[in-house]
């Protein structure tokens, strides 16, 4: 029979060996000022256009409801940093995250790995994974793990490699030795704070979702409000913006995942190209990637809308016209 810590040390090494950058322990005990935090933004509405926060908040703040007998939540990070850099000049930007494959993919096959080996090596362990699909507090877990903090930009940082992590998250009922929760390094910094073009971040470690580029670009599939029109900054997909100003990236180091790399059709894109292309090429060269999940009409309203806002009104306007 395997110990706590014996436990942690084959694991740590095995979801190394399959490409994730870090990972740690921690038990299944929510703090009450979370479950707090979490029902007051419930409450205020503060999830958007984003239903599914509301709709699954008791799973959310309960482990033991996505798995009963849940002993151990593992937390990994998988690394996105780019290799190959798409230009931003006479360009426009999507998020470094969408740069490849769908994520989800990627981090699908590598837990699979990892929660088949926990398998072989403790028969009748159970395990349920998660990564960036479902009711989990994943930056709160990760940060519980040991792996990272939530900065004042709401994502999850680490000291030496920054912000462009994905997150994984496993339950299990294996019992391991709990990693020490990561503290908040911070300090004074107000990059994010400033450089956000919308005021998405209001305060501190607090973000209001509806000003967020990201979340009308990828999210909303309704009319972008006025207010944020003109502040895209030519962003068509996500926004990266508090990443990029981030102290911490500095030490971001390029990734070693092949699928995360860009097309070539993609890297030699211009504002002219995305202005001419239709349905047929959003559908050829977008359909393994996280574009696919906002569409052709959405992505194609947000180019419109980088290029003249006014022609950008409605989300259904037929394209060309």
């Amino acid at each position: 029979m395997s110990t706590a810590s014996e436990i942690n040390t084959m694991i740590r090494e095995k979801a190394l060996s399959v490409g994730f950058s870090r990972i740690g322990f921690t038990n299944p005990v929510l703090a009450e000022t979370t479950r707090s935090f979490y029902s007051r933004f419930v409450e205020e509405h503060g999830y958007a256009g984003m239903h599914y926060l509301r709709r699954y908040a008791p799973e959310r703040t309960d482990p033991g409801k996505l798995l009963p007998g849940v002993k151990t939540i593992i937390a990994v990070l998988l690394n996105y940093y780019p290799q190959i850099r798409i230009p931003e000049e006479d360009n426009f930007i999507i998020s470094k995250y969408a740069y490849g494959e769908d994520h989800h993919i990627i981090l699908k096959q590598r837990l699979q790995q990892l929660t088949s080996f926990m398998a072989a090596e403790w028969p009748g362990c159970t395990t349920r994974t998660f990564f960036d699909s479902g009711p989990v507090l994943e930056k709160m877990w990760a940060q519980r793990c040991g792996i990272g903090w939530q900065g004042k930009n709401t994502l999850l940082i680490t000291k030496k490699g920054g912000s462009f992590f994905f997150i994984g998250i496993i339950f299990t009922d294996l019992e391991s030795a709990p990693d020490a929760p990561e503290t908040d390094h911070c300090g004074t910094c107000d990059r994010c704070l400033k450089a956000c073009p919308t005021g998405a971040l209001e305060k501190p470690y607090q973000l209001n979702i509806s000003r967020c580029i990201a979340y009308q670009t990828i999210e909303n599939k309704k009319q972008i409000p006025e207010e944020i029109r003109g502040k895209l900054k030519d962003r068509i997909f996500g926004c990266d913006i508090c990443q990029d100003v981030c102290p911490y990236n500095r030490f971001a180091e390029p990734h070693r995942v092949p699928e995360f790399n860009p097309s070539p059709e993609l890297v030699h894109r211009r504002k002219k190209e995305w202005l001419e292309f239709g349905e047929p090429d959003f559908n050829r060269i977008f359909r393994r990637t996280a574009l696919s999940r906002t569409g052709y009409s959405a992505l194609k309203r947000n180019i419109l809308m980088g290029s003249c806002p006014a022609q950008a009104d409605s989300p259904h306007r037929k394209p060309g016209k």
